[in-house]
Protein backbone atom coordinates (compact mmCIF):
# COMPACT_ATOMS: atom_id res chain seq x y z
CA UNK A 1 0.00 0.00 0.00
CA UNK A 2 1.35 3.17 -0.82
CA UNK A 3 -0.31 6.60 -1.02
CA UNK A 4 0.47 9.86 -3.41
CA UNK A 5 -1.30 13.29 -3.87
CA UNK A 6 -0.50 16.23 -5.62
CA UNK A 7 -1.76 19.44 -7.58
CA UNK A 8 -2.29 20.90 -10.89
CA UNK A 9 -1.96 25.37 -10.66
CA UNK A 10 0.61 27.07 -9.55
CA UNK A 11 0.42 27.80 -5.95
CA UNK A 12 3.09 29.17 -3.62
CA UNK A 13 5.44 27.24 -1.12
CA UNK A 14 4.54 24.44 -2.86
CA UNK A 15 7.13 22.33 -1.29
CA UNK A 16 6.12 22.58 2.38
CA UNK A 17 2.67 22.66 0.84
CA UNK A 18 3.29 18.93 -0.45
CA UNK A 19 4.79 17.95 2.49
CA UNK A 20 2.08 18.13 4.46
CA UNK A 21 -0.01 16.68 2.06
CA UNK A 22 2.19 13.63 1.92
CA UNK A 23 2.63 13.41 5.82
CA UNK A 24 -1.29 12.91 5.19
CA UNK A 25 -0.81 9.59 3.54
CA UNK A 26 2.06 8.61 5.20
CA UNK A 27 0.72 5.90 7.04
CA UNK A 28 0.20 4.18 3.60
CA UNK A 29 3.94 4.18 2.92
CA UNK A 30 6.47 4.53 6.02
CA UNK A 31 9.49 3.55 3.64
CA UNK A 32 10.34 6.88 1.95
CA UNK A 33 8.38 10.37 1.24
CA UNK A 34 9.61 12.01 -2.19
CA UNK A 35 8.32 15.22 -4.05
CA UNK A 36 8.22 17.07 -7.14
CA UNK A 37 7.57 20.74 -7.83
CA UNK A 38 7.34 22.31 -10.97
CA UNK A 39 5.61 25.50 -11.61
CA UNK A 40 2.20 24.11 -12.75
CA UNK A 41 2.31 20.98 -10.89
CA UNK A 42 3.06 18.81 -7.77
CA UNK A 43 3.43 15.64 -6.83
CA UNK A 44 4.00 14.12 -3.38
CA UNK A 45 4.25 10.17 -2.94
CA UNK A 46 5.10 7.74 0.34
CA UNK A 47 6.14 4.63 -0.66
CA UNK A 48 5.96 0.51 0.62
CA UNK A 49 8.52 -0.82 -1.28
CA UNK A 50 7.25 -4.03 -3.02
CA UNK A 51 8.86 -3.88 -6.59
CA UNK A 52 12.23 -2.37 -7.13
CA UNK A 53 13.29 -1.91 -3.48
CA UNK A 54 16.52 0.10 -4.40
CA UNK A 55 15.34 1.78 -7.69
CA UNK A 56 11.43 2.74 -7.03
CA UNK A 57 12.13 5.84 -5.63
CA UNK A 58 9.28 8.41 -6.14
CA UNK A 59 8.20 10.15 -8.19
CA UNK A 60 9.87 9.28 -10.96
CA UNK A 61 10.54 11.07 -13.84
CA UNK A 62 12.32 9.62 -16.76
CA UNK A 63 15.36 10.61 -18.18
CA UNK A 64 14.41 13.68 -20.14
CA UNK A 65 12.37 15.28 -16.77
CA UNK A 66 9.18 15.74 -19.68
CA UNK A 67 7.03 12.75 -17.58
CA UNK A 68 6.92 12.21 -13.91
CA UNK A 69 4.87 9.83 -12.30
CA UNK A 70 3.45 9.13 -8.72
CA UNK A 71 2.36 5.20 -8.95
CA UNK A 72 0.42 3.25 -5.96
CA UNK A 73 -0.20 -0.44 -6.49
CA UNK A 74 1.25 -3.13 -8.66
CA UNK A 75 1.13 -4.05 -12.22
CA UNK A 76 1.24 -7.71 -12.81
CA UNK A 77 2.44 -8.07 -15.95
CA UNK A 78 4.99 -5.61 -16.23
CA UNK A 79 7.97 -8.02 -16.43
CA UNK A 80 6.56 -8.79 -20.02
CA UNK A 81 5.73 -4.97 -20.29
CA UNK A 82 9.37 -4.26 -19.93
CA UNK A 83 10.61 -6.82 -22.39
CA UNK A 84 8.43 -5.98 -25.25
CA UNK A 85 9.67 -2.09 -24.59
CA UNK A 86 13.41 -3.41 -24.64
CA UNK A 87 12.33 -4.91 -28.06
CA UNK A 88 11.56 -1.68 -29.11
CA UNK A 89 14.79 -0.17 -27.80
CA UNK A 90 14.57 1.12 -25.01
CA UNK A 91 16.33 1.36 -21.79
CA UNK A 92 15.23 0.87 -17.92
CA UNK A 93 17.14 2.71 -15.40
CA UNK A 94 15.06 0.44 -12.39
CA UNK A 95 13.60 -3.12 -12.03
CA UNK A 96 10.66 -1.32 -10.72
CA UNK A 97 7.14 -1.91 -12.72
CA UNK A 98 6.58 1.82 -12.10
CA UNK A 99 9.64 2.91 -14.70
CA UNK A 100 7.01 0.68 -16.85
CA UNK A 101 4.22 2.37 -16.45
CA UNK A 102 6.23 5.63 -16.87
CA UNK A 103 7.81 4.41 -20.31
CA UNK A 104 4.77 2.64 -21.75
CA UNK A 105 2.81 5.79 -21.40
CA UNK A 106 5.65 7.56 -23.34
CA UNK A 107 4.97 5.09 -26.38
CA UNK A 108 1.28 5.04 -26.12
CA UNK A 109 0.12 7.83 -24.09
CA UNK A 110 -3.05 7.39 -22.10
CA UNK A 111 -3.74 3.93 -24.50
CA UNK A 112 -1.61 1.90 -22.17
CA UNK A 113 -3.89 1.69 -19.64
CA UNK A 114 -5.60 -1.05 -21.73
CA UNK A 115 -2.23 -3.34 -21.50
CA UNK A 116 -1.70 -2.66 -17.68
CA UNK A 117 -2.84 -5.77 -15.83
CA UNK A 118 -3.00 -5.11 -12.03
CA UNK A 119 -4.18 -3.16 -9.45
CA UNK A 120 -3.34 0.76 -9.46
CA UNK A 121 -3.67 4.01 -9.19
CA UNK A 122 -1.12 7.12 -10.10
CA UNK A 123 -0.97 10.44 -11.40
CA UNK A 124 1.43 11.63 -14.36
CA UNK A 125 2.41 14.57 -15.46
CA UNK A 126 3.27 15.50 -19.13
CA UNK A 127 5.51 18.48 -18.99
CA UNK A 128 5.77 18.33 -23.24
CA UNK A 129 1.72 18.57 -23.25
CA UNK A 130 0.82 20.27 -20.00
CA UNK A 131 -1.34 17.65 -18.92
CA UNK A 132 -1.85 15.97 -15.66
CA UNK A 133 -3.30 12.63 -16.03
CA UNK A 134 -5.22 10.53 -13.35
CA UNK A 135 -5.69 6.81 -13.42
CA UNK A 136 -7.61 3.87 -12.18
CA UNK A 137 -7.45 0.27 -12.82
CA UNK A 138 -10.07 -2.27 -13.52
CA UNK A 139 -11.53 -2.94 -10.48
CA UNK A 140 -10.94 0.04 -8.76
CA UNK A 141 -8.70 -1.36 -6.32
CA UNK A 142 -6.59 1.32 -5.19
CA UNK A 143 -8.38 5.22 -3.82
CA UNK A 144 -8.07 8.29 -5.92
CA UNK A 145 -9.90 11.26 -5.60
CA UNK A 146 -10.28 14.14 -7.45
CA UNK A 147 -11.72 18.12 -7.73
CA UNK A 148 -11.64 21.35 -8.50
CA UNK A 149 -11.39 23.44 -6.19
CA UNK A 150 -10.51 27.73 -6.09
CA UNK A 151 -9.42 26.73 -9.96
CA UNK A 152 -6.73 24.13 -8.63
CA UNK A 153 -7.23 20.91 -9.29
CA UNK A 154 -6.53 18.92 -6.69
CA UNK A 155 -6.36 15.14 -6.15
CA UNK A 156 -4.96 12.13 -3.63
CA UNK A 157 -5.09 8.59 -2.12
CA UNK A 158 -7.32 9.90 0.47
CA UNK A 159 -9.52 12.77 0.79
CA UNK A 160 -7.52 14.29 4.32
CA UNK A 161 -4.72 15.07 2.09
CA UNK A 162 -6.98 17.27 -0.24
CA UNK A 163 -7.99 19.35 3.03
CA UNK A 164 -3.90 20.63 3.21
CA UNK A 165 -4.09 22.50 0.37
CA UNK A 166 -5.18 26.07 0.66
CA UNK A 167 -7.55 26.28 -2.03
CA UNK A 168 -9.79 23.55 0.19
CA UNK A 169 -13.24 24.57 0.58
CA UNK A 170 -14.63 21.58 2.16
CA UNK A 171 -18.09 22.40 1.38
CA UNK A 172 -20.49 19.49 2.63
CA UNK A 173 -22.77 18.12 0.11
CA UNK A 174 -26.15 17.53 1.83
CA UNK A 175 -27.58 15.06 -1.48
CA UNK A 176 -24.46 12.96 -0.99
CA UNK A 177 -25.13 13.18 3.06
CA UNK A 178 -28.07 11.82 2.39
CA UNK A 179 -27.07 8.67 0.38
CA UNK A 180 -24.76 8.17 3.17
CA UNK A 181 -27.09 8.26 5.86
CA UNK A 182 -29.34 6.06 3.68
CA UNK A 183 -26.74 3.49 2.47
CA UNK A 184 -24.68 3.83 5.36
CA UNK A 185 -21.20 4.54 3.02
CA UNK A 186 -20.60 7.07 0.40
CA UNK A 187 -20.78 5.40 -3.27
CA UNK A 188 -18.71 6.53 -6.20
CA UNK A 189 -18.43 8.18 -7.61
CA UNK A 190 -19.49 10.37 -4.53
CA UNK A 191 -17.67 11.89 -2.00
CA UNK A 192 -19.04 13.67 0.94
CA UNK A 193 -17.57 16.78 -0.40
CA UNK A 194 -18.93 18.91 -2.95
CA UNK A 195 -17.11 18.90 -5.89
CA UNK A 196 -14.53 16.20 -4.71
CA UNK A 197 -15.27 12.75 -6.16
CA UNK A 198 -14.15 9.37 -6.77
CA UNK A 199 -12.33 8.48 -10.30
CA UNK A 200 -14.29 5.32 -10.89
CA UNK A 201 -12.60 2.10 -11.83
CA UNK A 202 -11.59 1.80 -14.81
CA UNK A 203 -11.34 5.30 -15.87
CA UNK A 204 -8.64 7.93 -16.65
CA UNK A 205 -8.84 11.64 -16.43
Amino acid sequence: MCGFVGYFGPVRDAGPLLEGMTAAVAHRGPDEQGYFVSAEAGLGHARLAVVGLGDGHQPMADETGSLTIAFNGEIFNYVELREDLRAKGRRFRTASDTEVVLQLYDEMGEDCLRLLNGDFAFALWDKRRRRMMLARDRMGEKPLYYGLQGGTLLFGSELKALRQHPAWQGEVDRDVLTLFLRHNYVPGPYSIYRGIAKLPPAHYL
